[in-house]
């Protein structure tokens, strides 16, 4: 392995760090290095909320020992004045002499003018370092500023002969406690949970992170409910203080329901409706892009993720294959045609596979 592949790859680790805390943001990661010894001077990631930049970051790590060091960064440097000066700005005042830059950013503010800039500096400047591993850390911003809207994680859990619920109401539990706790990791590096209100309804979920040391990294729950039935009574409502949570539905949503539910801290959002009256799933997404949110995890249920392979919005999917069958009995299929046929698809890869304790997670992605 080359040096220059192992700090990207620390570069890359720092920045996945902040996955789901940095919207509006990307999470960059960044590592000042001393070119003649090797040795690390610096590290930094964007702080959480966006701000400071992970370049910025590291270049006060490494203090005066930046000039004439080299800079990884997963991201090409911001060159644009925002709430922050740029970061090329940053990295021409500290001195750097080479900068290795995994990927160029899509953003029409940046696009190619933070590496032309520092090239115009002086500094030597490398682009596609680790580009693929990248993208894949990037693809929620790089999906919000080339498409509209957040980089959507489709999760679903099925029994081995491919059923997600079994024939009668009682809630069918199929994965085991490894499955379950990478789910709440999934769910930490997520900016938004989320459902409809049927998987509201039947689960009355809290869609929160409960994994040790990580209780604060809980993310945005969102509910698609057209006609505000989501209970006042129900977890996501009466912990919306305490854990953000946005209903999506439509101006056919009866008021009386809509003042219940924002009594109770919940944020209520209208967004138009398709020809059936149901929310417009791609209208509600690109209301999400507009919020700035860039990385979003679906848990709902076999519905809602045949509507989004409809409409063509899944970036990724996870399934998780339990070892356990319902048999004859039967139940609801995990898999709807028009999602089947997507996943088979040359549009999508076999990213990942994983063995969780006795479960088998399949995540296919979409080329970026």
């Amino acid at each position: 392995m080359s040096d220059d592949v192992r700090f990207m790859r620390l570069a890359l680790a720092l920045g996945r760090r902040g996955l789901g805390t940095t919207w509006p943001n990307p999470s960059v990661g960044a590592v000042v290095v001393d070119p003649g010894t090797g040795r690390i001077l610096g590290t930094g990631a964007t702080a959480p909320g966006g701000r400071p930049h992970g370049e910025t970051l590291a270049l006060a790590d490494a203090g005066a020992d930046a000039r004439g060091a080299a800079l990884y960064v997963t991201l090409e440097p911001c060159s644009h004045h925002g709430r922050t000066p740029p970061c090329t700005d940053a990295i021409l005042a500290a001195g750097i002499a080479r900068v290795a830059s995994a990927l160029e950013d899509p953003d029409p503010r940046v696009a190619g003018r933070g590496h032309a800039l520092l090239r115009q500096g002086g500094v030597s400047v490398e682009t596609g370092l680790m580009r693929e591993a990248a993208a894949r850390d990037h693809a929620g911003h790089i999906t919000r500023v080339t498409r509209g809207r957040p980089a959507l994680h489709l999760k679903l859990a099925r029994t081995r002969d491919g059923f997600c619920a079994g024939a009668g109401p009682e809630r069918l539990r199929i994965t085991g406690p490894v499955a379950d706790g990478a789910v709440h990791l999934w769910r930490a590096h997520a900016d938004a949970i989320l459902i409809g209100i049927g998987t509201a309804r039947a689960d009355d979920p809290s869609l929160t992170v409960r994994l040790p040391g990580l209780a604060g990294r809980s993310p945005l729950r969102i509910v698609l409910d057209s006609h505000l039935h989501l209970s006042p009574a129900s977890v996501l409502a009466r912990t919306a203080r305490d854990t953000g949570t946005l209903v999506l539905t439509t101006r056919s949503a009866p008021a009386h329901a809509r003042r219940a539910l924002e009594a109770l801290g919940v944020e209520i959002a209208t967004v138009p409706a398709d020809a059936a009256g149901r929310i417009d799933l791609p209208a509600a997404l690109a209301h999400l892009g507009t919020r700035g949110l860039t990385r979003l995890c679906s848990e709902g249920g076999p519905r809602l993720a045949e509507a989004l392979a409809q409409a063509d919005l899944i970036d990724a999917c996870t399934l998780v294959t339990a070892p356990v069958e319902l048999g004859a009995a039967g139940g609801l299929p995990a898999l709807g045609r028009e999602l089947t046929r997507a996943l088979a698809s040359e549009e999508f890869r076999v990213a990942e596979r994983l063995r969780l304790g006795p479960d088998e997670a399949v995540t296919y992605e979409r080329a970026i």
